[in-house]
Order: C-alpha cells, then sequence, then structure tokens
C-alpha cells in the first residue's frame, strides 16, 4: 500500500486541533485551582524534562518545518518556548492555515530526494525525504504531543486517552 507523504499534512493539522484543545483543558484546570498561566506552561512530568511550553514548541514547530523541508518549501520562521497561553493558541492557529494551504503537488515526486539536517550537535545524516518525514518527524511530533498531554494528565487536568483524538479520525 502506497501512502502520499501529503497525507501527514492532515495528520499534523489534526494533532494541532488536539494540542489546542488539550491546552484549554490545561488552563480550564489551572485557573479552577489556582494556578496562573505561566506556572502551567511550566510544568513537568518530571524535574529534568522540559516543561509544557517546550512540547507545544516543538509540536508547532515540526508540524510546519517538516512538511516544508519535505516539499522544498520555505521553513516558516520557528516559535519560541517563551510564548503565553493565548501566543502558543495562536501559533496552533497559524500552523494549522499552512498547513491548509498546502497542497498534493507539492508533495508528489519527492519521496527519494536526499536530505541533510543536522540533529544535534555533529550528526548530520542524509536521508530520502520519506524517511525524514514518516520516521523521524512523525516520531518526535508525537513523542512531544504524548509528553504535553503527559504533563497535563501528572497535573491533574482531567483528560483520557480520548482527547488525542480531539482533531478528529
Amino acid at each position: 500500500m502506497t501512502v502520499s507523504a501529503f497525507t501527514f499534512v492532515d495528520l499534523y493539522s489534526r494533532a494541532l486541533a488536539t494540542a489546542s484543545s488539550l491546552l484549554d483543558k490545561g488552563v480550564a484546570h489551572a485557573k479552577a485551582t489556582g494556578v496562573s498561566e505561566a506556572q502551567m506552561l511550566d510544568w513537568r512530568l518530571i524535574g529534568d524534562m522540559q516543561p509544557l511550553s517546550f512540547q507545544l514548541m516543538v509540536v508547532v514547530n515540526f508540524a510546519q518545518a517538516w512538511p516544508a523541508r519535505f516539499a522544498g518549501l520555505e521553513v516558516p520562521a520557528e516559535i519560541g518556548a517563551d510564548l503565553d497561553v493565548a501566543g502558543y493558541q495562536a501559533a496552533i492557529k497559524d500552523a494549522r492555515a499552512w498547513l491548509a494551504a498546502r497542497t498534493p503537488a507539492e508533495f508528489a515526486g519527492r519521496d527519494e530526494l536526499p536530505l541533510e539536517f543536522e540533529i544535534g550537535t555533529g550528526m548530520k545524516p542524509t536521508l530520502p525525504a520519506e524517511r525524514w518525514l514518516t520516521v523521524f518527524a512523525t516520531t518526535n511530533f508525537f513523542f512531544h504531543l504524548s509528553t504535553a498531554y503527559g504533563i497535563l494528565r501528572a497535573h491533574g487536568v482531567q483528560i483520557g486517552k480520548p482527547d488525542l483524538f480531539a482533531g478528529g479520525l
């Protein structure tokens, strides 16, 4: 079975909608328990892990950067991990709009094109574009979305597995 890389545009858009919904539920819980939005964005699963704000940043950035790299488009400007809730919600909305503007033609015939990207310090593999998108980017994307979910859940936000499908099936 062949799957078009363009399929990941919809997948990422739905996951961004999920991130937005999770963030809304986190805000409601924080407000109900007297926690500021800034404190909520600094929640972590464990002390040496990155906070919720970082997880949201990566989700937004990866949702745009990797489809752009795959399609040979200019990578949209990245957001930082220092936004407030309104800033993250706006960034999610902007990322979904960017994804909505993508077309299947932008992704056609690009699966095997070599793509080189530096991961961390000193590691710069060259892989087929489809491997970057389907393996590296998507695995990392969902790691950070799941970590955001885990952070919220660990801090008492009443969410469950169905909330991971808030963006639709």
